[in-house]
């Protein structure tokens, strides 16, 4: 699908600076408001279909929340995994429906906390995760049986993964029981974060070994969590974000038939993950655009004939570059609009940020707030009440087709080359080229940021922040070096070899890194054997 009188591809996605005195208004991807929306502003070919029906622009479920509400679940970890258990415990009895994992900037890279590169950075940004005893402890006394958790990890994600079911198994639970989300996308890794460790072909090798391994192991698990959050984050338009994260989802999808995969085998546990901002009627708009793309592409680019396989289920967290150093409590306000957002827009699960995210880890009162904000939303705003809510409004209408007219537009750019693994260095200059464009809207006060470049004070207001113990690094150390003194360390040399020879090879490596960990060896052991035969992903500069 092409847009006229358009001459590149970040013109279909990037509002102009037009400075704050234009009239005018747009969205962050150019959309230009009308001061008025009537029924002659209605896509002629409009046809909703009913929720959970195909092409579920609706929604994928009929009742939606009037069933069941969509699971809250808070992202939580930070330094040990006894005080990362420490939270999940807390959130769970205030009422958390389930666990979101996060990781530090270590374990995400594939690195032992040991490890010399790791110094200073264990346990800062999440929890550190080096070893099956690790794993055992952030979930002691977490019946695995009973909740859902979602694992923020991408390179080393089937590591992470094993360690969990290895976990479960420990407890009793069989692996079939177990529910959750790994987050498995590593194409947003190379477009967006940088936390990847092995080049792109041997990456998406591992990342359909965990499809096929799910299939055959965890059949009630979210194989991969397609993320656009991460490039809303780096910069990208609402536009941007829907047409990378289809894109990729697209690749994957080609990866794992490539492998020799059937399509309604692994397509049903695909999930995605999208980032929540201000402009709430965009953001519905959004959601409902890409879930009706989704179905399309499924059934009409891939052959899909499970209606799973149709349905765009994803998770939300909101805007962690919305929030602002600045007035922090403003971010309650924000988080609020955007979790609503969200949930007018269908999502299947929500993460809001806590207000003083821009400063550090959520404090726990920030963590209890932010839960109990999608309460709020969930039981006194009514959005719950009635399903896709905004249907039918001339405004919404419009921008979710306008939205869907110019994702696919992009896409087409993607698949002229080859696809998301062959389009990353176009990818990543759109979304810059778009967050060169927020920042000059905000410097000329075109947006305006409540706080930062608009109603400034002088004071500042200080709130008490989460702060990471030093000491839980040296401790992480010294665990980990007792841990590994007591292990069969031939025994782990052993699996070690085992699993550099499946890497040579090209059968599923999943068994063979299952069989390491058991048998005691850490991710960056499992990792640093990968990376000997895989080798290290290195940029374009």
């Amino acid at each position: 699908m092409a847009i006229e009188d358009k001459d590149t591809a970040a013109d279909l996605s990037v509002a102009p600076v037009v400075g704050p005195e234009d009239p005018r208004r747009f969205t962050d991807s150019g959309i230009e408001v009308k001061t008025l929306y009537t029924s002659e502003d209605l896509p002629a070919d409009l046809d909703l279909g009913r929720p959970g029906e195909y092409p579920y622009t609706r929604g994928v479920h009929a009742e939606m929340y009037r069933k069941r509400t969509w699971t809250m679940r808070q992202y939580a970890g930070y330094a040990s995994a006894k005080e990362s258990n420490e939270r999940y415990k807390y959130l769970l009895a205030h009422g958390s429906t389930g666990l979101s994992m996060a990781f530090d900037l270590p374990t995400q890279l594939g690195l032992d906390s040991d490890d010399p590169r790791s110094l200073g950075e264990v346990g800062r940004t999440g929890v550190a995760i080096d070893t099956l005893d690790d794993m055992r402890t952030a979930f002691d006394g977490i019946p695995l049986g009973e909740v859902s958790t979602s694992m923020t990890i991408n390179a080393p994600a089937g590591v992470l993964l094993l360690l969990y079911e290895l976990v479960a198994e420990e407890q009793g639970v069989a692996s079939e029981s177990l529910r959750g989300t790994v987050q498995n996308d590593i194409l947003k890794e190379y477009i967006a974060r940088g936390n990847f460790i092995f080049p792109p072909k041997p990456s998406m090798r591992l990342t359909t070994d965990l499809f096929a391994y799910c299939k055959q192991h965890i059949p009630k698990w979210n194989t991969v969590s397609i993320s656009g959050y991460h490039f809303r984050e780096k910069g990208a338009s609402a536009v941007q974000e829907v047409a990378f994260t289809l894109a990729s989802g697209m690749a994957y999808v080609q990866a794992a038939l490539d492998a020799g995969l059937k399509v309604d085998d692994f397509a049903p546990r695909l999930a995605f993950f999208f980032n929540g901002h201000n402009n709430v009627f965009q953001e519905v708009a959004k959601f409902r655009a890409a879930r009706n793309m989704w179905a399309h592409a499924m059934k009409d680019r891939f052959g899909a004939q499970d209606p799973r396989s149709l349905m765009l289920r994803f998770h939300t967290q909101t805007g962690g570059v919305t929030l602002t150093a600045q007035q922090p409590l403003n971010n309650v306000v924000r988080v609020a609009l955007q979790g609503f957002a969200a949930v007018c827009g269908g999502t299947q699960s929500l993460h809001t940020n806590g207000f003083d995210e821009a400063l550090a880890l959520p404090s726990e009162r920030a963590a209890k707030l932010a839960l109990r904000t999608q309460q709020v939303i969930a039981h006194e705003s009514g959005a719950t009440d009635t399903v896709d809510p905004f249907a039918g409004s001339y405004y919404v209408e419009s921008l979710t087709a306008e939205i869907e007219k110019r994702a696919w537009a992009l896409i087409e750019k993607v698949d002229e080359q080859g696809g998301s693994v062959n389009a990353i260095a176009f990818i990543k200059s759109e979304i810059e080229e778009s967050a060169f464009g927020y920042h000059e809207r905000y410097r000329v006060k075109q947006d305006v940021v409540v706080g930062v470049n608009e109603f400034v004070e002088d004071s500042a207001e200080v709130e008490e922040i989460l702060s990471v113990d030093p000491e839980s690094e040296r401790a992480q150390l010294e665990r980990l070096k007792a841990f590994k003194a007591g292990r069969d360390q031939a025994l782990t040399d052993k699996r070690l070899e085992e699993l550099r020879e499946g890497a040579r090879g090209s059968d599923n490596l999943l068994p063979l890194i299952r069989q390491a960990l058991k048998d005691s060896a850490s991710v960056g052991e499992v990792c640093g054997a990968l990376r000997e035969v895989f080798g290290e992903y290195q940029p374009e500069i």
